[in-house]
């Protein structure tokens, strides 16, 4: 397993359109990959799979939550690297 933690950046955080974007690029993987809510202690609070738009998004991840991405399989660190370069990256908002 590998991971990594990251924070939302963008102003609507993992909602419609940056949440769609993120999951697709989830589904490019054969890994699976969860995406954790962390509280501010860094302390997971609910996790889901990331390859699901209706999981994300009932996460309700705002703007400046903390986040680990976690994931197992035989792509796992591109994968994980991938999806925290997005985040990072403020999922082109």
């Amino acid at each position: 397993m590998y991971a990594k933690k990251t924070m939302l950046i963008n102003k609507s955080g993992l909602h419609a359109r940056p949440g769609s974007l993120f999951t697709r690029e989830a589904k490019k993987y054969s890994s699976d990959i969860t995406v954790t809510k962390l509280d501010e202690g860094g302390a997971a609070v609910k996790s889901c799979s990331a390859k699901s738009i209706a999981l994300v998004m009932a996460m309700m991840l705002k703007k400046d939550t903390h986040i680990e991405i976690s994931a197992q399989g035989d792509d796992e660190q591109s994968a994980v690297d991938s999806l925290v370069a997005l985040i990072d990256a403020g999922l082109n908002e």
